[in-house]
């Protein structure tokens, strides 16, 4: 997938735990952690929102775009 969610660099950045996230966001540890590892299909504006706001940074911090290459694979 060409975007790559960054929630674990930030939350190291910000020395914050998944838990600590997860209670800030007032989103399921699970849900989480399908976001931080990359499995994630979607995500709201309000979750992306509250993320941003407990990490306290941009949406381009936390979702970057890698353009992929003719054999489908991250340049």
């Amino acid at each position: 997938m060409p975007i790559i969610v960054n929630v674990d660099v930030m939350m190291a950045k910000r020395k914050m735990s998944l838990n600590e996230l997860s209670e800030k966001v007032d989103i399921t540890l699970s849900n989480l952690s399908i976001l931080k590892t990359g499995k994630a299909k979607a995500i709201r504006f309000s979750t992306l929102e509250a993320i941003c706001s407990a990490l306290n940074c941009q949406p381009g911090d936390i979702l970057e775009y890698v353009e992929k290459s003719n054999d489908n694979k991250p340049i």
